[in-house]
């Protein structure tokens, strides 16, 4: 199948199961992971009515963003991978959104590099849902000083939380980590913040994901085929 037919393909699985939960698929954005793939698999999405696209390695992220930005392709990129402090001001140059924000320091590093010229970089906070020790993440329990300490610093929004749960085949399970970060982000609102995101499920959760709340999931093998 082509990645044409491949995105309709996931598209009809997010209309499905929004429609199956008495939520409306415009609500859910559909990030193409487009890490290791070519520039040439990118603009076939394009071509397809994909616009948003989420990377995990910097600097492959940022060369493929100015690359297709010079030959005139306006899009959506979203740093999706761990971010280190050296290499936060090439994400703050040609990112959009990161969603793996899980230090403070890294959030100053990105507001001070912002270009005041541009939008407000968005962020999301990661959270670690599944307790995994070897996962990137903040803890549940750290997650309300960062998002206070967050909210507070310019040029950055502060737009939501996102997970990468230890991957399962039950859907019960999927769905507990879910709904536990969809009332994280409901805390936080409670307590007077502004989110309006969950980016949470990929290519084998997503349903467990839209299920739960998600409005950003993350599809790469589905769209793609597998890593090259």
């Amino acid at each position: 199948m082509s990645i044409s037919d491949n995105l309709q393909a996931v598209r009809h699985r997010i209309a499905d199961v929004a429609h199956a939960c008495g939520r409306d698929p415009a609500g859910i954005t559909l990030l193409a992971v487009s890490k290791t793939k070519p520039d040439d698999s990118i603009i076939a999405a394009v071509a397809a009515g994909q616009l948003a696209f989420g990377e995990n390695y910097v600097q492959e992220g940022c060369d493929k963003a100015q690359r297709l930005a010079a030959a005139g392709y306006r899009l959506d990129w979203h740093f999706i991978g761990p971010l280190q402090s050296n290499k936060t001001r090439q994400v703050a140059t040609w990112f959009d959104w990161v969603h793996s924000i899980d230090r403070e320091k890294i959030a100053q590093r990105l507001s001070e590099q912002r270009d005041i010229a541009k939008p407000p970089l968005n962020i999301c906070i990661q959270v670690n849902v599944s307790g995994e020790a070897s996962k990137s993440g903040i803890a549940p329990g750290e997650l309300e000083a960062l998002a206070d300490a967050l909210a507070r610093l310019p040029r950055l929004r502060l737009r939501g939380l996102m997970a990468i749960p230890e991957p399962t085949d039950d859907v019960a399970l999927q769905r507990t980590r879910f709904a536990h970060l969809r009332q994280l982000r409901d805390d936080l609102n409670a307590r007077g913040h502004n989110l309006d995101t969950l980016s949470m499920g990929m290519s084998q959760d997503l349903e467990a994901a839209i299920a739960e709340g998600a409005t950003i999931v993350r599809v790469g093998t589905a769209l793609f085929g597998a890593r090259g």
